[in-house]
């Protein structure tokens, strides 16, 4: 498995954090499935944090974390 860290500034929503990573990321935005880094330290694997309850979906409008683990989904869909 591979991680990557991207600095993302303060007060950034979850798809201005996404085109951080690529441009493309945040045009095709759906959502963010988020953990925050201690419960992943804390429950050792993102199964575990799901079966915890604490992996949660995030829509556009969300607030990205210091500390959070992000997943972001997305589709530009055919030819764009």
């Amino acid at each position: 498995d591979e991680v990557k860290a991207w600095t993302i500034r303060k007060g950034f929503k979850a798809p201005q954090a996404a085109g951080v990573i690529h441009t493309d990321f945040e045009k095709g935005f759906i959502m963010a499935e988020v953990m925050s880094f201690s419960d992943l330290k804390e429950l050792g694997s993102e199964a575990n944090v799901k079966a915890a309850g604490k992996y949660r979906q995030e829509g556009k409008n969300y607030e990205v974390q210091s500390g959070d683990v992000i997943f972001f989904k997305f589709n530009l869909g055919k030819g764009k």
